[in-house]
């Protein structure tokens, strides 16, 4: 049991350590739909996460219907 819970804990490790990944951050809101302001910094405070990215695969082009008459 336990190698197989080393096996999916390196699978799922080295995963992760392959994939492209982008920080995305967002100012945070309100309830009036206005930015709140960090007192420290006097900037707006952002709350931010880390998103993997996906490469897009090219295809081939779908060919259209005949129109029936």
């Amino acid at each position: 049991m336990k190698k197989l819970l080393m096996l999916l804990a390196v699978v799922f490790a080295t995963n992760l350590v392959y994939a492209e990944t982008k920080q995305v951050c967002h100012d945070k809101l309100d309830k009036a739909n206005k930015p709140v302001i960090d007192k420290k910094t006097g900037k707006p405070a952002q709350t931010c996460k880390t998103i993997k990215i996906h490469q897009k695969l090219e295809g081939t082009v779908v060919p259209e219907k005949p129109t029936k008459k």
